[in-house]
């Protein structure tokens, strides 16, 4: 029941924001800034970067919320928008001339596995890397992501198997 109730909410509150009502907007926002936010930094690995790329969606996605269709596609819409914004700047990363430092030795395991997925994340291609996000931290599903990246869904879940795979010969 509160499912149906949180679309007629969601529904309701795009509805008004495509009127220009930016306390709607600013509630649909409150619903799904933490998840991009998540997604950004995992994506580009810098915090800065990831507010920067998060911004940047919000205001994108503002200006053109009357472009949205289907009011209750607007959580993949404006995560496609983030997507897009992170494939942009990991361009930009890619033709910096200067490479990167090498982190500090780690302190402790944790803090070693940590990189150890960080260093193998970094070994799968762009679209790999951001699949895996999609799927991991934003909780998409094949049909969902195939969605939003304009994909065959088989083609994804292919896609994404093999990324799995490197991972998992990496990490071991």
């Amino acid at each position: 029941m509160s499912t149906e109730k949180e679309n007629i909410e969601l529904k309701y509150l795009v509805r008004e924001a495509r009127k220009g009502s930016r306390e709607a907007f600013a509630k649909l926002y409150e619903g799904v800034y933490q998840d991009l936010y998540r997604f950004a930094l995992y994506t580009l690995n810098n915090p800065q970067d990831a507010e920067d790329v998060v911004s940047e969606a919000v205001i994108n996605a503002y200006d053109g919320i009357k472009k949205l269709r289907k009011e209750e596609a607007f959580r993949s819409w404006i995560f496609s928008i983030t997507a897009n914004l992170c494939k942009k700047k990991m361009r930009e990363y890619y033709k910096m001339t200067e490479p990167l430092k090498e982190n500090m030795e780690a302190k402790s395991l944790h803090i070693e596995e940590k990189e150890d997925l960080r260093k193998a994340m970094n070994t799968l291609d762009n679209q790999e890397r951001l699949l895996i996000y999609l799927s991991v931290f934003g909780g998409y599903k094949s049909r969902e992501i195939a969605s939003m990246l304009r994909m065959n869904p088989n083609t994804i879940r292919s896609k994404k198997s093999r990324a799995y795979e490197k991972l998992s010969e990496l990490l071991v």
